[in-house]
């Protein structure tokens, strides 16, 4: 099993860290071990984690009358929640692992914790989630362009 403060050093939210600051994001860290097809966290839940994944994958799928469509695979090193982390809003598709995963987590409540005696790390670890966020809006606006180029060439035809 992988060590909160090696997973946090390798993660995005460790990028620009220094090492004391590493160790004060450790304290608050959990790492979570999941089987090959476990929900960490199902359609719909509301919490105020953040995961990290360490290692294995997270399906997210959404489930639609007919079946369980995959949405997206996400990778060691991705954020998982960074949005409901931040806002609190339900979850859109749930969250699976796929083989045997590692995740870290993080609570808002705990980041909050270090507002006043730590800032400089909570200023850190909101760069790091809002880089993550712009990423993933820049990849959905390549997607989205590339489906209007789709549709104009094709006259939506297949």
């Amino acid at each position: 099993m992988t060590t909160a403060i090696d997973a946090l050093r390798s993660s995005p939210l460790g990028a620009e860290l220094t090492p004391s600051e590493s160790g004060v994001l450790a304290e608050l860290v959990r790492v979570k071990t999941l089987a090959d097809g476990e929900v960490l966290l199902p359609e719909g839940a509301r919490d105020a984690l953040l995961h990290i994944i360490v290692s294995g994958q997270i399906r997210v799928v959404k489930d639609t009358v007919h079946r369980r469509a995959l949405l997206h695979t996400l990778e060691p090193g991705d954020l998982v929640g960074e949005l409901s982390f931040m806002d609190d809003v339900p979850r859109y598709a749930a969250l699976v692992a796929s083989g045997a995963t590692e995740v870290l987590s993080l609570e808002r409540a705990d980041l909050e914790t270090l507002i006043e005696r730590e800032p400089r790390v909570v200023y850190k670890v909101m760069r790091a989630i809002m880089r993550v966020a712009h990423r993933v809006q820049r990849r959905l606006s390549l997607q989205m362009r590339d489906l209007e180029n789709y549709l104009y060439l094709t006259g939506g035809k297949t």
